[in-house]
């Protein structure tokens, strides 16, 4: 078993506090991985073939989401990484107005 402090070098906190684990990560492939530390290539070797969330790449390297956090806030602090914000949850409509409207259909 790996420590936690072990694959972010010691770094207990993310860089980056907007990280979600729904984040969607994208990889830059033009940037090179030579000078990275060997988890933050893994990381990186996995996201490009295209977009993953932290989520994902958690899961499949293994890492807990707070681990990944702090490789993933490195690596869009080097431009290695884009993060992009998921797509927001629907905002809750008004109930009052869908009855009405629903009623109005209703009276057709």
């Amino acid at each position: 078993m790996v420590r936690p402090y072990t694959p972010t070098g010691g770094r207990a906190a993310p860089t980056r506090r907007t990280l979600d684990v729904a984040t969607l990560l994208i990889a830059d492939p033009d940037k090179p991985l030579h000078g990275l530390d060997a988890h933050s290539r893994r990381l990186m070797q996995h996201c490009l073939p295209g977009v993953l969330s932290l989520a994902e790449v958690s899961a499949d390297l293994q890492l807990p989401a707070a681990v990944t956090k702090v490789l993933v806030s490195s690596l869009v602090d080097s431009s290695h990484l884009v993060s992009r914000d998921p797509i927001p949850a629907a905002q809750q409509h008004d109930r009052q107005l869908l009855e009405r409207i629903r009623d109005a259909l209703i009276d057709l």
